[in-house]
């Protein structure tokens, strides 16, 4: 009943349990093939082997686990069976041996046995035995009369051995007398009486001498020997191990913990004192007892206690101060200190390792937790006064002479060095299954931190709910520059700094190939499933920021301060009103949206030098928010559908130009993505079937593509400063491509 309630209240257990049960449902149906598995697997490649085989490994992690905790729940109540079960066959000893007393002494009367109190003299003798007239008694009887001085002569003198062997030898007489019938019954009672009773002396004798804490370990192991030898094995054990308490408690007089002591240091000398204890316990035990189970299990639950003690004064004395102040170091390394000494009783079969971890587990939990506070706090006041900068790591720093410099603002900076400083620390943690615990606590202190990097981009402070953050102030990213430099704090660290300090928490069988290793960190890390979508989330959560900052830049194009749109129909509709002498060109939101891209692309190439993958991704982003917007803009679509006015023929002919242009320069500064493409297909889709409706047909008021695609690169060669070829023609390898891709789509129809 007690396992059932500990399983119930055990979530992590359970689950643990429900993952294992579902990775072996396949290997229970009635169905299953061993063949055809077999060969299903065979068929898989290297980089599946490897995947199965750490999948393999971690379910043999989370079985052995599980086991643990389930042997842990149900061992308190087995403990308590098996003692019940020793105690009741020691009372069972005990009823046999009365009862063959009492069936002796019916005998002897039975057979109408005499005492002749003439040969008894004055008074009780003193050791319960019949005194004989020395000219009346055998050779027997005169022994029998002398063997209980002879006893306590030998007490006295604390001859262990010959004491032993007096006893044996007497109760060898005794048996055979009662055979052959050469001692009365009397006289037998008398001399078992004697023996008894004088047994139990010298097993108080030895007890006492066994818990002095001045007995040596050969002594304390003849003594246990002799207790053990005088039939009363359970009480030797128990004394063998209340021996080794005695001892431990008396060394641990001289060790004082003080409020200035190192918590390290404690640790170190309590755990030596307690775990050599238990493991001198262990050894006298199997060499004295064997492996019989009843004295397995006293020495499993005495090991057990003694643990447990230990727990709580590392807890009050070390780890709880530490834990409180947030010094995760300390705390890590009391813990990693006790559990290593603890490992090292695993060969001789005590596994005390969770009982360690119930305690220790928890308090390192809230040093972790009150550590990434700490760095969630401290960087978040660096950026109320960040300038938004990229610069190189500070001088002085650890981190300043290794070749990974690069660029960051002070708060990330600032950030990078205290998640550093935290990887460090946290090599402990894996020991007690916390390396998850510290992942997810520093994916939310980044998180966090993006949240900062998004709330100092302009018009973020209204439009954000910022939760944890309250009045905090945050420098304002005024600039393309301070704010493509938030861009470059955010995806540095989740793309390289932090995956990159989260090797460390490799398991240790992946470690010790890290030297030998030459490959970016990104592809190391990827080795590990739980890294690999660790990162993954981190990537995601700069995405949060890369639309924050899209956003805002889309909105500054399209609306002005006043909330006026700079993208309305009447900029299409009101063309055909005047006249046919129109300058073509892109409209002007389109030429201010390439010479932005220009500009960010002129700075991101030198903010995001070596992740240029990210730089063009960020542009692809915002060229997309523009068009999607305007593909998606209702009210735009009403006006030229259905306002009082009908899209003319101009108006058709300048959108269309619009698309082509930014069909142009996507292409040119390779952003051209997918969803650009559709987006510009829907809206010249629209527009062509509004023109339709007028009756009218589009094409034939469309020039050829030619005509387009000069004036979109003599548009981008004017607005960029750059000179025309030999053959007036802007040179790019992806211009062609998106002058082919309108055409075709023209001719099909699909505009």
């Amino acid at each position: 009943m007690a396992a059932k309630t500990a399983r119930s209240k055990s979530t992590p257990t359970k689950e643990n349990g429900v993952r294992v049960e579902e990775g072996l449902s396949l290997f229970k149906s009635d169905k299953f093939d061993a063949d055809a598995y077999v060969q299903s697997k065979c068929s898989i490649n290297e980089k599946d082997i490897k995947q199965l085989c750490s999948y393999l490994l971690d379910l043999k992690k989370a079985s052995a686990e599980e086991m643990r905790r389930s042997v842990y729940a149900n061992y308190p109540a087995f403990i308590r069976t098996s003692k019940e079960i020793s105690d009741l066959e020691g009372e069972l000893s005990s009823i046999r041996n009365l009862l063959s007393t009492q069936a002796t002494l019916i005998h002897g009367l039975a057979n109408g046995v005499n005492i002749d109190h003439d040969k008894v003299s004055d008074g009780s003798p003193a050791n319960g035995l019949l005194n004989f007239e020395d000219n009346d008694l055998s050779d027997l009887e005169k022994w029998a009369a002398e063997y209980p001085d002879q006893l306590d002569a030998l007490l006295a003198e604390r001859r262990v051995d010959e004491a032993l062997a007096a006893f044996d030898e007497g109760e060898i007489l005794i048996s055979q007398a009662n055979e052959n019938h050469t001692l009365s019954s009397s006289l037998l009672s008398s001399l078992q009486f004697a023996i008894a009773e004088r047994k139990q002396k010298l097993a108080d004798q030895l007890a006492k001498a066994a818990c002095q804490p001045s007995t040596r370990g050969g002594e304390l192991r003849s003594a246990i020997t002799a207790l053990k030898r005088l039939g009363d094995g359970p009480r030797a054990h128990t004394v063998l191990l209340d021996a080794h308490f005695q001892r431990y408690q008396y060394n641990m007089q001289s060790l004082r913990p003080s409020s200035t002591s190192y918590g390290g240091a404690y640790t170190a000398a309590l755990s030596q004192l307690v775990f050599s204890a238990i493991s001198q316990a262990s050894s006298d035990s199997l060499g004295i007892f064997g492996k019989e189970p009843a004295y397995s299990s006293e020495l499993v639950t005495w090991a057990t206690k003694q643990t447990e003690a230990f727990s709580l004064l590392v807890k009050r004395h070390a780890l709880a101060s530490s834990a409180a102040a947030g010094g995760l170091r300390a705390a890590a390394e009391c813990a990693q200190i006790a559990l290593g000494h603890c490992s090292l009783l695993e060969a001789r079969g005590l596994s005390l390792g969770p009982v360690l971890l119930k305690h220790f587990k928890p308090i390192v939990e809230q040093a972790l937790e009150a550590n990434l506070k700490r760095i969630e706090e401290n960087t978040a006041a660096m950026a109320a006064a960040d300038n938004w900068v990229l610069t190189n790591p500070p001088a002085g720093s650890r981190h300043a002479s290794t070749a990974f410099q690069n660029k960051l603002t002070s708060s990330a900076h600032r950030f990078n060095l205290m998640v550093q400083d935290f990887f460090e620390d946290v090599g402990p943690l894996l020991s007690m299954q916390l390396g998850s615990k510290a992942l997810e606590g520093l994916f939310r202190v980044f998180n966090s931190y993006v949240d900062v990097l998004v709330r100092a981009l302009p018009g973020s402070m209204e439009e954000e709910n910022f939760e944890g953050f309250g009045n905090m102030i945050v420098q304002m990213a005024e600039t393309e520059a301070q704010q493509l430099a938030l861009l470059a704090n955010a995806s540095l660290l989740a793309d390289e700094l932090l995956p990159r300090a989260a090797m460390k928490l490799a398991p240790l069988d992946q470690a010790s190939h890290r030297t030998d290793d030459l490959r970016r960190p990104s592809d190391r890390q990827n080795r590990n499933p739980e890294q690999r979508e660790w990162k993954r989330r981190l990537l995601s959560t700069v995405d949060k920021l890369k639309d924050a900052f899209c956003r805002q830049h889309a909105l500054d194009l399209i609306f002005t301060e006043e909330g006026d749109s700079h993208l309305s129909a009447d900029m299409y509709i009101n063309i055909d009103g005047n006249g046919d002498d129109v300058d073509w060109f892109p409209s002007l939101i389109f030429q201010e949206l390439y010479a932005k891209l220009n500009r960010m692309a002129s700075l991101a190439a030198d903010m995001f030098e070596g992740r240029e993958r990210f730089a063009t991704s960020l542009l692809m982003r915002l060229t997309e928010t523009v068009i999607l917007w305007l593909s998606g803009d209702q009210s735009f679509w009403d006006d030229i559908e259905e306002g009082p006015r009908p899209l003319g023929p101009l108006g058709l002919r300048q959108l269309y130009l619009d698309m082509k242009f930014v069909l142009c320069f996507a292409s040119q500064g390779r952003y051209l993505s997918r969803n650009l493409n559709r987006g510009t297909n829907e809206i010249i889709t629209k527009a062509l079937a509004a023109f339709s409706a007028t009756g009218l047909d589009p094409y034939s008021e469309l020039p050829e593509d030619d005509w387009f695609n000069e004036i979109c690169l003599d548009g981008m060669e004017r607005l960029s400063g750059k000179a025309k070829g030999n053959n007036g023609e802007v040179h790019s390898p992806t211009a062609s491509v998106s002058a082919q891709s309108v055409s075709s789509a023209r001719s099909h129809g699909s505009y």
